[in-house]
C-alpha cells in the first residue's frame, strides 16, 4: 500500500509537471514564475538525470534570484529550458573521457534592475564544445549527433524563441574539457519591447 501511495504520489507531481511545463492553455502572454518552468522541465528530465553504466548521476545545482513575475509565451519559454537541459545531459552521455569530478549542471537565475530583464545561466562541467561547432550551434539542422539521433532544431529553434518572441538575448561560452553555459536575457516586459 506505502508503495503504491508513493507511485500514486509521483504520478501525480509528473502531470502537474507536464500541465505547468506545456501551459497548454495560455498561448498568449502572461505573467508567470520562470522557476516552475525550470523546475517542470528537471522534473521530467529526471529519468535521465540518474546513473547510467558509463556515468554517474547528474548533479543539479539550483541558485534562485528573487525574481518577479516575468511576461513571457510560458510554453514557448519552457521548451528552450528543455532544449538547453537535453543537450547538456546529452553531452555527458557521449563523453566518454575519464573523469575526475561527478557531472553536474548549475542553472542560476539573477534579476538585473539596471537593464530591466532576466537572467538564467545553464553551466554544465562536460566536455565542453569545440570552437567550430560552436560557431555553428544555433544554425538549423546543424547537428553533431549521429543520424537519427537529433535534428538539428533544438538550439535553433530556442534562438528564435528567446531573440524574436521575446525580444531577449541567447548566448554560449565554452571551453574543451572545461564546460559550457548559456546565458538567456528576457525583459521583464516583451510586450513593450515588441512595440520599440
Amino acid at each position: 500500500m506505502t508503495s503504491m501511495k508513493m507511485g500514486t504520489s509521483r504520478i501525480v507531481d509528473i502531470v502537474k509537471s507536464m500541465q505547468t511545463f506545456s501551459r497548454v492553455d495560455e498561448s498568449a502572454i502572461k505573467d508567470i514564475d520562470i522557476h516552475q518552468g525550470i523546475d517542470s522541465a528537471l522534473l521530467i528530465l529526471k529519468h535521465r538525470l540518474k546513473a547510467r553504466r558509463q556515468r554517474s548521476t547528474i548533479n543539479v545545482v539550483k541558485s534562485y534570484g528573487n525574481l518577479p513575475l516575468i511576461q513571457c509565451y510560458a510554453s514557448h519559454l519552457n521548451q528552450v529550458f528543455m532544449n538547453i537541459l537535453v543537450n547538456a545531459v546529452d553531452a555527458f552521455d557521449e563523453d566518454d573521457r575519464p573523469h575526475d569530478q561527478l557531472p553536474e549542471i548549475q542553472i542560476s537565475t539573477h534579476w538585473q534592475e539596471s537593464q530591466n530583464c532576466l537572467l538564467i545561466e545553464v553551466s554544465d562541467n562536460g566536455p565542453g564544445i569545440p570552437e567550430d561547432v560552436l560557431a555553428n550551434i544555433f544554425n538549423p539542422f546543424f547537428t553533431t549527433k549521429p543520424v537519427g539521433k537529433g535534428t538539428g532544431l533544438g538550439l535553433s529553434i530556442s534562438y528564435q524563441i528567446v531573440t524574436e518572441m521575446h525580444r531577449g538575448k541567447l548566448s554560449c561560452q565554452s571551453a574543451l574539457g572545461q564546460g559550457t553555459t548559456f546565458c538567456i536575457e528576457i525583459p521583464l516586459n516583451i510586450a513593450e519591447n515588441k512595440e520599440t
